[in-house]
């Protein structure tokens, strides 16, 4: 067999497959690109952000080479992927309510939108990145005649939607009272604790979901679904100043009223609307988008309630639709007329129900999640409405995660309670299946005649089995390739293309994800850094050890007593009588030693820390903590 490490084209099975796609789904209603369009102030010809020190954040003009409205899909991109791929390269200002609502469209992966009070500006979300944020800024003031911003909504806790915030507001300003920042309940909680306690392992995953290696090409990188990638900033926060925990609250900033809808568990553990009254406007933060949204986000993160959300999109036709001439969000392009909407809400909600309902349906006749995800399907009515199709989220792995959050892990199926390992699982289906080179013999064929996801399952046994196999990995990269092509999700081709390209040219060795900000450690409690301290704690090292430790936070007058104890780390708000040593050091410091810019040492030694008692018990404790490596394996063991 010959085989090579280089990308290759679309193969005969996968432009047949797009084909169908381009057959079965009515690309010639345009609607949606009407609505992507309308409104438009103006735009810049060349769209390249960078930070302070010249390194680029965001950069549209690598898709404008090569996406267009008047280019077909290639042969290596899912057409309804490339649809919606056209629609999110329309950038720029758009209006939404005549003087009153204007949007930045494509300047991250999330919008920023403005609303225009009397003086100055309201803005909901602020992307990712405090440089395409404040580009967002500019472009409104430039095009709207400048004004101070007045207020800050942060819709939901998810790192697109107020990363960018201190782009266009300052610490200063909001201390001074010049500036609101407005978040729901828990907001700070939320946004803290997901990019911590399995923040590595997320932003590793997300290195697949986003496809942050790939080049930018038909090939490479075409779409996110929500948008076409993320920016590459420092994301930071800003602790809000006023909190919203009741639908109905209402708020008057500027001449702008608004009135909150609370919708917690939907699309974030915390998150609201607003509604607008005004301007019979309904902001939908991410709970509507034109796309179908994850309940399981392949990165990583708990499951969320298809039923509660759609419950909650129940709720806002009956309580704000009849009022509504007006729907935009953070993602994506508004839609406009009431009948518009309350269709597409209806279809919306109907559905995050319908996928919740029917895969319990499947549950209850005995499916199991993988059953559930091949039998399950749509109506017509859901499956040709463009903003139900799996851009982002998938009717796929959406009912596998349905299943998840009811049953868990574990399928019934004894066989799947205690199962050996991937590796050495792998060894023996490779010597039960008569070895390597017949395996590989038979992919072979199976992949000439199209079969990319069968031969992608066996030959992830061949690759665990023996992680030196070049022929192994080589034609797993190249199945791999072709789903990837064929798939109709931004994360799905992601996910695909990106394992090809780590099979063929192995996993980075240094650089990485920073997964989480300086503003988010500073937002972290201490209870939450001592929560992280005892997930880095290795518990076999730390077996047999007995160590006791207090720590005195002496800004914020707190004193915690730690213990390592049957290879556990526990603590409690208050000190440990004679403890092995006591800490004395600010939450400023403690900050540092999270982000790994002073060790506890040496902050010792240079007088940050102060220590009473033993030293040796403080090393033998840091000894006992894992660093955690970013670029583990995943299509390798």
């Amino acid at each position: 067999m010959t085989t090579d490490n280089k990308p290759k084209g679309a193969t005969e099975a996968t432009k047949a497959a797009n084909q169908k796609v381009l057959d079965t789904l009515p690309f010639n209603d345009k609607a949606d690109f009407d609505d992507a369009k309308r409104g438009l102030v103006a735009r810049p010809d060349t769209l390249t952000i960078k930070d302070a020190d010249g390194n680029v954040v965001w950069d549209l003009e690598e898709y404008k080479k090569y996406i267009a409205d008047d280019k077909d899909a290639p042969d290596t991109v899912n057409p309804s992927l490339w649809r919606n791929a056209q629609l999110n390269m329309e950038y720029g200002l758009f209006e939404v309510v005549p003087d009153r609502i204007y949007q930045v469209r494509g300047y991250d992966l999330s919008n920023v939108t403005f609303i225009q009070g009397d003086t100055g500006w309201i803005v909901m979300d602020t992307a990712i990145s405090p440089e395409t944020a404040k580009a967002a800024l500019d472009l409104a003031n430039q095009h709207r005649g400048s004004r101070p911003v007045l207020a800050v909504v942060h819709s939901h806790s998810h790192v697109d939607h107020y990363g960018g915030v201190r782009g266009i507001v300052s610490q200063a300003d909001v201390d001074s009272g010049k500036v609101k920042i407005i978040a729901p309940q828990a907001f700070v909680e939320d946004a803290v604790s997901e990019n911590v306690i399995a923040g590595n392992a997320m932003s590793r995953r997300a290195i697949y979901m986003y496809g942050a290696l790939l080049p930018r090409n038909p090939q490479g990188g075409v779409n996110g679904g929500l948008g076409q990638t993320v920016s590459t900033g420092v994301p930071t926060m800003i602790i809000p100043t006023d909190i919203i925990s009741t639908t109905g609250t209402k708020m008057t900033i500027d001449g702008v009223d608004m009135e909150f809808q609370m919708t917690p568990g939907t699309e974030a553990p915390t998150e609201m609307n607003t509604f607008f009254p005004q301007f019979k406007a309904m902001w939908m933060a991410e709970n509507t988008t034109n796309t179908m949204h994850n309940l399981l986000t392949l990165r990583g993160a708990q499951v969320r309630d298809a039923r509660v959300w759609a419950s909650f999109l129940d709720e806002t036709i009956r309580t704000y639709g009849p009022n509504t001439e007006v729907k935009f969000q953070s993602h994506h392009w508004p839609k406009w007329g009431n009948a518009n909407i309350i269709d597409y809400w209806k279809r919306q909600r109907d559905m995050y129900k319908y996928m919740h309902d029917q895969s319990v349906r499947l549950m209850n006749q005995g499916y199991v999640g993988s059953e559930i995800a091949e039998e399950i399907q749509f109506p017509p009515e859901l499956n040709n409405f463009w903003p139900d199709r799996g851009y982002y989220g998938t009717l796929k792995h959406n009912s596998r995660a349905v299943y998840q959050r009811y049953m868990g892990w574990y399928d019934g199926n004894p066989s799947d309670l205690d199962d050996l390992p991937p590796q050495e699982a792998a060894k023996k289906y490779v010597e039960y299946m008569g070895g390597e080179e017949a395996i590989l013999e038979k992919a072979k064929n199976d992949f000439d005649n199209g079969n990319y996801r069968w031969t992608a399952m066996v030959l992830k046994h061949v690759v665990f089995a023996n992680p030196d196999s070049v022929h192994g990995k080589n034609l797993l990269a190249d199945s791999y390739e072709q789903m990837g092509y064929q798939a109709e999700s931004g994360p799905w081709r992601s996910v695909y293309l990106q394992g090809a390209y780590e099979l063929r040219n192995g996993v980075p060795s240094a650089g990485g994800t920073d997964t989480a900000s300086p503003d988010t450690i500073n937002a972290m409690p201490p209870e939450m850094m001592f929560d992280y301290l005892g997930v880095r704690l290795n518990g076999p090292k730390a077996a047999g050890k007995n160590i006791t430790l207090n720590v005195d936070f002496t800004d914020l007058r707190k004193v915690y007593g730690l213990t390592v104890e049957n290879g556990v780390l526990n603590y409690a708000p208050q000190p440990i009588p004679n403890a092995n040593a006591n800490l004395k050091l600010t939450k400023a410091t403690m900050n540092q030693i999270q982000m790994g810019e002073l060790k506890l040492t040496d902050g010792i030694d240079q007088n940050k820390v102060t220590l009473e008692g033993n030293r040796q018990s403080v090393e033998e404790f840091v000894g006992l903590l894992d660093t955690f490596p970013f670029w583990f394996n995943i299509v390798t063991p």
